[in-house]
């Protein structure tokens, strides 16, 4: 679900919440030693995401927020904030040529620069909660 998050909006927090969990106290994102991610270029999109890009030769930049039960991708166009809620169960990452994160039909593709290289423990975090995530629903041992 891609949300217009220019201007606050209550029903958009609820969304989000419901969706991806709320967000990580600021005690739990201390101990976690932050839980966004510096901003990524974004390289790729699907094309059912290219109305949030850019039209001009312009950079398009990303950022990622972790919840408790999924991520939120923000992405920047102009004066204008959009965010693309991604809970855990629809996550796929790709590792090529940067990285590649896929869900809900779409895709988006990061630029392997030096900024998506600074990123590498941050990308390591998302892995080790998508991984906490999936063992709630373990059902191998039944």
């Amino acid at each position: 679900m891609i949300l217009n998050t220019t201007y606050f909006n209550k029903e958009h927090k609820q969304l989000l919440q419901d969706l991806v969990g709320p967000p990580f106290s600021f005690i739990e994102a201390f101990k976690m030693k932050g839980v966004g991610s510096k901003r990524m270029i974004i390289e790729d999109v699907s094309p059912n995401l290219n109305k949030f890009m850019n039209k001009v030769s312009d950079v398009n930049y990303a950022n990622i927020e972790l919840r408790k039960n999924g991520i939120l991708i923000l992405i920047n166009k102009g004066l204008q904030n959009y965010t693309w809620a991604i809970p855990y169960y629809q996550l796929v990452i790709y590792k090529t040529n940067g990285s590649s994160i896929h869900a809900q039909g779409k895709f988006i593709h990061f630029r392997n620069s030096t900024t998506f290289k600074e990123n590498k423990k941050f990308f390591d975090k998302m892995l080790d909660e998508k991984i906490k995530y999936d063992e709630q629903y373990n059902f191998q041992n039944i």
